[in-house]
């Protein structure tokens, strides 16, 4: 059985509805500071979800070495490089929605599995994310629908809901955008014998 080294409902969901038999726990690592640490390096968003998901993985596989740990991460970033993070308060999604409007953004999403406390496999996918222009009053209005619930989620949107009316258009598959690059993770665990072939 696969360890998701994850509590995010949206992956757990995801592997629910493919039939992968999995647990979640949590992955037990201050990914904030490893975040912060890895920006100051200047780490590009794609590697910066790549390392967050192998350091989540990891930290579990140490603790259950014979077992399939799935560790995940995603980021998103402007064409200029520039990440953004999680808004912590209303106003600071706001600031955010206002950033995106009109503009793409790209949202990495990353999937490294460990055996052993070591990484066996990995993959990051990108979707290339089309913001509409969005005028203050449907901001506001959004924010009044959605927050707090999107707090937690990077970009402040959640695809399968409200989230889409952000969109003129999108670049990518809707399982990396809800967090995991599902379609090559199955691959894998087929190959490793966890799913049928």
């Amino acid at each position: 059985m696969l360890i998701l080294a994850s509590q995010s409902v949206s992956r757990r969901a995801m592997l629910d509805a493919a039939g992968v038999p999995h647990r979640a726990m949590a992955a037990g690592v201050d990914e904030d500071a490893m975040k912060q640490s890895l920006r100051a390096e200047g780490v590009a968003a794609r590697d910066l979800a790549d390392a967050l998901a192998e350091l989540k993985a990891v930290k579990l596989s140490c603790r259950h070495p014979t077992e399939l740990v799935l560790g995940c991460d995603s980021t998103v970033a402007l064409d200029d490089g520039a990440m953004l993070d999680k808004a912590s308060s209303r106003e600071e999604q706001r600031d955010l929605l206002r950033l995106v409007s009109g503009r793409r953004h790209r949202l990495y999403s990353a999937a490294v599995i460990c055996a052993g406390g070591a990484p066996v496999w990995r993959h990051v996918d990108v979707a290339t994310m089309h913001v509409r222009p969005l005028s203050d009053a449907f901001i506001e209005s959004y924010l009044d629908a959605e927050w707090p619930a999107i707090g937690g989620c990077v970009g402040g949107y959640r695809i399968e809901g409200r989230g889409a009316q952000l969109f003129a258009r999108i670049e990518g598959s809707q399982f990396t955008i809800l967090g995991l690059p599902l379609l090559p993770l199955l691959d894998y665990l087929r190959v490793r014998g966890v799913m049928p072939t």
